[in-house]
């Protein structure tokens, strides 16, 4: 990602985490069609901006794969779920991401490592072998997918 298209997403997720309204029932029952019980009680551990974050990644990416099942929209609902294990505020965050090109402070290394995190997570739950797969990036059409649609 480019450092002016880095800004970009940044400045983009920045004003969704202002946004503090209570998520939808419609959103709330899609999401709970496509998690196991496991997946979302740790879908319910996130921030309540990553939550509505992921909503939105999931969407984007039924959108792009209509015929995606819920264990491949289960990984686009927890693709940050690693996140949760150390929060930064969104001001940490926005300032991790661009000092990361240059230097990787060890007191944000969850943040850094939240998809390696996370996936480690979802395996201990179990999740689905094919949530697990995406959320691994192994090489597999839907990665990139899952890829563009969480690049708003």
């Amino acid at each position: 990602m480019t450092v002016l298209r880095r800004v970009a997403h940044l400045v983009r997720r920045w004003r969704v985490s202002l946004d503090r309204s209570e998520i939808t029932v419609l959103d709330l029952e899609f999401v709970r069609r496509s998690l196991t019980e496991a997946e979302w009680s740790l879908w319910s551990s996130m921030t309540l901006s990553d939550r509505r974050h992921s909503i939105v990644v999931a969407r984007r990416f039924v959108e792009l794969v209509p015929s995606a099942d819920e264990s491949e929209i289960a990984a686009a609902l927890l693709h940050d779920v690693g996140k949760s294990v150390e929060p930064l505020s969104t001001t940490q965050r926005v300032l991790a991401t661009l000092v990361a090109p240059i230097v990787r402070p060890r007191r944000w290394d969850a943040y850094y490592r939240h998809e390696e995190i996370g996936l480690d997570m979802c395996r201990r739950l179990p999740s689905r072998h094919r949530t697990l797969v995406l959320l691994a990036g192994i090489d597999d059409p839907m990665v990139d997918a899952l890829r563009r649609a969480d690049d708003i």
